[in-house]
């Protein structure tokens, strides 16, 4: 067939995507092979592909192709996950577009207009991953909120609610008053922020004195209950046993003493608010305080607000500031430096909120997590400084909020059948709780309609931390043929902003259900930055198009162009020219199989010493580079096996192989050494297929008729086989002969088809296998070691070994004289002005040791051309 001029990846890429679907490559089967499994990070099932998972895929990809390739039974289970907060959101904001609010639907109705938003947008990002290669099994796609995905979830909080590890609690929580749901601790960032410190004065009852505190949120005084003192600060002894008053509201409320009161800081008195502050809190159920909410689930204020009910507590923040100001209640206010904690889905301000909510008890749950990774080993992060953040997140654990006002996820499983806050039962049906609720309270009479289910839905989390089990059926069916295969996994590849929320949730779960590690390796992948180290994000403006990249550079481009920068953990700063990079060795390869495709072959010619010694050195030179890739993908270094891999094609295969092997202008290749060429080329495409699946497989099928059974995607992974090192150190001092013999020609204009002698003197004892490939890439007609220094010609010198160039009629000696004489004063003077500087003492003692250092490398430099052309000046002399 004619083999096209270019390689046109978007025909290419929809072609084999198309033939691997057609065929079910991807798809896999329990059987009687080793598996191998990946299960995807499922991203939000109304996103779209960003970079982030660019490379986060493309990374699970080249585990997984290259476990094909192996001879694994890869299996890599796709999926998306419902996120709860995130679709709820977007579902509220096209329902209030349309005029409808949340509020006068109900649950149904609201569902029915999410699970159509899903319908829609949902699975858009799987359907992009096509376009990136990925070999998922598509048949095995899971979405967390499948029938028998949520059925897992409630079974597991009907099981660890039964072990007496899930609670309900009147607790402070973080409330986000966007997304009006609580929050775990870990969904709350923390960031600094600038604002002010009101100092407000309390008038003491009964008399005409105040007393004074500084606060940052004027707004919260509706919700005082107390002032406190340290029992221990004498300022303050007379306010003992005495009331004050609140000011605007006019509540009174008790003077209490505790030693929790910072005397040195603030004021030295400090306002109680109980219902909105963890440590005021604290303090309220101690002194027996009454506790005033004064927020809506808005974070407007409600009656306690008085004459500011219904406004923004930002908005009330400075006119209630006004306010107190004109009553003469606030004596000044400072710019204030603190901590503000958002909620990472919205960016929403959090609020500290009191709140019946479920709680899941962690204390010894997280005891065979901590145990798995930082003692026993059992689960490896890549790279391994992460164990230090994982060890300080699950040492520091406190108990899992994993309920949240939301509709969209999975029902809390709990069924009231009184007023009583205990008047419930947990079950997984509702014909369960009916059951369950008779027995506990002696009253058969009781129907399905006096139960009401708690309206609240479970953490999206809570679902996820499952998925390694819930997608094979392991908790539903433990005894699954699937289960009992594919779990547990094999490597999950993921960022660490999720080392916490999903990760050691997943192993946690594991161990709790299974009592076995969830999967082996952790590849915790970097943020993708732009140039300038900045996150890439919509709102900046600063991430481009994954399939605009694609459209542009090709998939494989992209893929290598993302993993030619992306060592384990470490950021990447993304540059479109990586992506360019990418697309320039899609062409090298292309452009090296068209040049051998291009060769006519001949049984009839034997084969030239320079091709045997060429295919020898090729293929040692491919064993080693096998052993760095193995070396790599063992210690997570993907890229670095990417590297490998572009070094050895670029370089060792299209620089120097196919040189060694071309036959002349318009002459044929013989038989033996075409099909070795063949044979590399086809090792080297299956090295390349993990990487650049699109191109590797187009070339291999041009290359020969191939079955399906043949197709490179399941072909087998080159096999590792001894090698002879010494070959290689040989050739790589042959590299610098051959490097000597050109430069000599370039700088003497002698063109290649000129054919010249050279005569070495070999004082390193170098080996002469070589010279054969020496004779044909340096165009020589006769090559001689001798003894002595040659005079009359031109040479170099590689180590200890001298080269010589015997003078042609093409070269002009005394001109050559002249121009090196001309090169030997320059280089003389030039190492004159470095020494002098050296022996400066003042700047060697006030010089960058990096400075020095190349100070003293021009030195030696300088020492050894001197030494050169003064040997080139007594050859021709």
């Amino acid at each position: 067939m004619t083999i096209p001029a270019q390689f046109d990846a978007k025909t290419i890429e929809n072609k084999w995507y198309d033939y691997w679907m057609k065929n079910n490559y991807f798809h896999s089967e329990p059987d009687h092979r080793t598996p191998y499994t990946i299960v995807i990070p499922p991203p939000n099932v109304t996103g779209v592909l960003h970079m982030g998972h660019m490379l986060n895929n493309t990374i699970q990809d080249v585990l997984i192709r290259r476990a094909r390739l192996k001879g694994f039974n890869a299996c890599w289970v796709p999926g998306t996950d419902h996120a709860s907060i995130a679709t709820e959101a977007k579902v509220v904001a096209k329902l209030k577009a349309e005029g409808i609010n949340k509020n006068d639907l109900t649950r149904e109705e609201f569902l029915a207009h999410a699970w159509e938003w899903t319908d829609k947008y949902g699975g858009v990002i799987l359907d992009q991953l096509k376009k990136l290669g990925a070999s998922c099994d598509w048949e095995r796609t899971k979405f967390t909120m499948d029938p028998d995905m949520s059925a897992s979830v409630i079974k597991s909080f009907v099981d660890l609610y039964n072990k007496g590890l899930i609670y309900r609690g009147y607790r402070m929580v973080n409330w986000d008053p966007e997304a009006k749901t609580t929050l775990s601790d870990e969904e709350v960032i923390y960031e600094e922020q600038q604002g002010k410190l009101y100092f407000l004065k309390y008038k003491i009852e009964g008399t005409q004195d105040f007393l004074t505190i500084a606060t940052t949120r004027p707004e919260t005084i509706f919700g005082d209950t107390a002032i406190c003192i340290n029992p221990n600060d004498e300022r303050f002894a007379h306010l003992k046993g005495k009331k004050a008053i609140v000011p605007i509201c006019g509540r009174v409320i008790p003077i209490i003493e505790d030693e929790y009161v910072d005397i040195e800081f603030g004021t030295g008195c400090l306002k109680v608010t109980p219902a909105h502050d963890m440590n005021d809190k604290a303090l309220g159920e101690k002194h027996n305080l009454e506790i005033v909410d004064i927020f809506n689930e808005d974070a407007t204020l409600n009656s306690f607000g008085l004459h500011y009910k219904g406004k923004d507590r930002f908005v009330v923040r400075e006119e209630i500031a006004n306010e107190l100001e004109k009553i003469s209640a606030l004596t000044k206010t400072e710019i204030h430096l603190n901590k503000v904690g958002t909620s990472e889905r919205t960016k929403a301000v959090i609020e500290p909120r009191l709140s019946d909510q479920w709680f899941l008890k962690m204390e010894d749950l997280v005891k065979p997590a901590i145990q798995s990774v930082l003692v026993d080993g059992d689960i490896k992060l890549h790279p391994a400084r992460f164990n230090n953040t994982y060890a300080h997140w699950l040492n520091n654990i406190r108990d899992w909020n994993i309920s949240r006002q939301l509709w969209w996820g999975q029902q809390i499983p709990a069924y009231f059948y009184g007023d009583g806050k205990e008047d419930f039962v947990v079950a997984e049906s509702i014909e369960e709780a009916l059951a369950l609720a008779k027995e506990k309270t002696s009253n058969n009479e009781l129907q399905i309609s006096d139960l009401r289910q708690d309206v609240d839905a479970l953490d999206t989390w809570f679902s996820s931390w499952l998925w390694p089990m819930s997608v094979f059926g392991g908790i539903m069916d433990p005894e699954s043929e699937d289960f009992k295969y594919y779990y547990p996994t094999n490597d999950l590849v993921t960022g660490p902003d999720i080392l916490f929320f999903w990760v050691a949730r997943m192993i946690i779960a594991g161990y709790e259900y299974t009592d076995k590690k969830p999967f082996t390796n952790v590849y915790l992948t970097g943020l993708v930055r732009d140039k300038q180290r900045r996150k890439m994000s919509k709102s900046l403006g600063n991430s481009p198009d994954p399939l605009d990249l694609i459209e542009k550079f090709g998939a494989d481009g992209v893929r290598v162009g993302l993993l030619l920068s992306a060592s384990a953990g470490n950021d990447i700063m993304f540059d479109e020219e990586l992506c360019n990079q990418g697309k320039a060795f899609t062409n090298k390869i292309w452009n090296a199989f068209k040049l051998i495709k291009g060769w006519e072959v001949s049984d009839a010619i034997p084969q030239p010493e320079s091709s045997k010694v060429a295919i020898e050195w090729y293929e040692a030179k491919l064993q080693q580079t096998l052993l760095e890739i193995e070396d790599n993908f063992e210690k997570y270094r993907i890229s670095d096996s990417l590297m490998a891999i572009y070094k050895l094609v670029w370089d060792d295969f299209c620089s120097w192989f196919l040189e060694m092997i071309k036959p002349a202008y318009q002459q044929p290749i013989d038989s033996v050494t075409f099909a070795k060429a063949i044979e590399m080329l086809e090792n080297n495409l299956k090295l390349l297929h993990p990487f650049m699946p699109f191109l590797t497989e187009e070339i291999w099928q041009i290359i020969a008729e191939r079955t399906t059974e043949e197709a490179l995607i399941v072909s087998t992974w080159p096999e590792i086989k001894p090698f002879n090192t010494k070959l290689i150190a040989d050739f790589d001092h042959t590299i610098e002969v051959i490097s000597g013999i050109r430069t000599i020609r370039k700088d003497k204009n002698i063109p290649f088809k000129d054919a010249i002698e050279l005569k070495a003197i070999n004082n390193d004892k170098a080996s002469t296998y070589f010279d054969s490939v020496v004779a044909k890439l340096g165009n020589i007609t006769a090559m001689e070691y001798v003894s002595d220094k040659v005079d009359g010609a031109l040479s170099f010198r590689v180590k200890s070994n001298e080269y010589f160039i015997p003078i042609t009629g093409n070269i002009d000696v005394e001109a050559e004289i002249a121009k090196l004489n001309a090169e030997l004063v320059y280089t003389q003077g030039f190492l004159k002005s470095v020494q002098n500087k050296l022996a400066n003492e003042k700047f060697v003692a006030g010089a960058p040791e990096k400075v020095l250092a190349n100070e003293r490398q021009k030195e030696a430099d300088s020492l050894a051309k001197i030494a050169t052309i003064e040997q080139s000046l007594a050859g021709l002399k």
